[in-house]
């Protein structure tokens, strides 16, 4: 158990939220990062703030989310090395970290998975990787607009295959990860407990809401385009048509990895699914 704060990093995102929660019910004190403290909806018991160079100060221990920290993600972690109190980092990078640039979407948005893991293990302190595949929300970024206007998703590739992990998943896990010291020095895969094509996961949701959904393949190139037209970079199309393209061919491995730490299974996407209905509905 860490002595001081701990620093979480993204604190109102996905995986930053759950987290704090986790830690706060775990008794600890959370110094929750985000870019407007104001209105946040985290726990009345998280010190907010704005400012990471504060927030470090006294830290026992740091969770990295690279696309929060932006350009300030080398100074952090070189504060925190710095000989203070912080004795450990937990790194949210992905499990196609060591994939071509070109195949990680994410990269375009922010997220700097290879350099967040590498600059927490070569910053002296203890460090844990944590390597989601997938996110389960992931479903609702790219589908949510589709089915609140009809029963049909469009999209390429309707043979891509995942193994979505549910994203209070990785929340748990890293708060195992920066509460103990049994995952200390590991990289670590974690997929959801289910192989899907991306045909499939529509017709999971269909099942959940109780309609007929089904998702039709369509030229890769117009999704290209229609994903430029909404606004993305053109850098980010490419590299998600690149990343459903290889999903096609490219075997899926689910890991255990979160039932092993976790002392429970993965939760199953149905599950994500019927607690966030909003998202697909109107």
């Amino acid at each position: 158990m860490t002595s001081g704060p701990i620093v979480v990093t993204g604190a109102t995102g996905h995986v930053g939220r759950p987290l704090v929660s986790l830690l706060i019910d775990a008794g600890v004190q959370v110094r929750a990062i985000t870019r407007d403290p104001a209105g946040t909806g985290l726990p009345s018991a998280a010190e907010v703030t704005d400012s990471v160079e504060e927030a470090l100060h006294g830290a026992s221990a740091v969770f990295l989310n690279s696309r929060a920290l932006g350009a300030d993600l080398e100074a952090v972690i070189d504060q925190a090395g710095d000989g203070g109190s912080v004795t450990r980092l937990v790194a949210l990078s992905a499990g196609n970290a060591d994939d071509d640039p070109e195949r990680q979407p994410s990269r375009f948005r922010g997220d700097r998975n290879k350099e967040v893991e590498q600059l927490a293990v070569d910053s002296g302190l203890p460090w844990v990787s944590l390597r989601p595949a997938v996110f389960a929300s992931t479903s609702a970024d790219l589908w949510s607009a589709q089915l609140r206007a009809g029963d049909v998703v469009s999209g390429p590739f309707a043979g891509a295959s995942f193994a979505p992990i549910v994203d209070s998943d990785i929340s748990a896990v890293a708060a195992k990860a920066l509460l103990g010291d049994d995952l200390i020095g590991q990289r670590i895969p974690l997929t959801g407990p289910q192989v899907f094509t991306v045909a499939e996961q529509v017709a999971v949701i269909g099942d959940v809401l109780g309609r007929p959904l089904r998702y039709q393949e369509v030229d890769p190139a117009l999704v290209r385009d229609r994903l430029v037209a909404a606004g993305v970079s053109v850098q980010f199309a490419d590299a998600y048509i690149a990343l459903q393209a290889a999903a096609v061919e490219q075997p899926v491995v689910v890991t255990g990895d979160v039932e092993a730490i976790l002392g429970r299974p993965a939760t199953p996407f149905a599950h994500w699914v019927d607690a966030h209905r909003e998202f697909f509905s109107n």
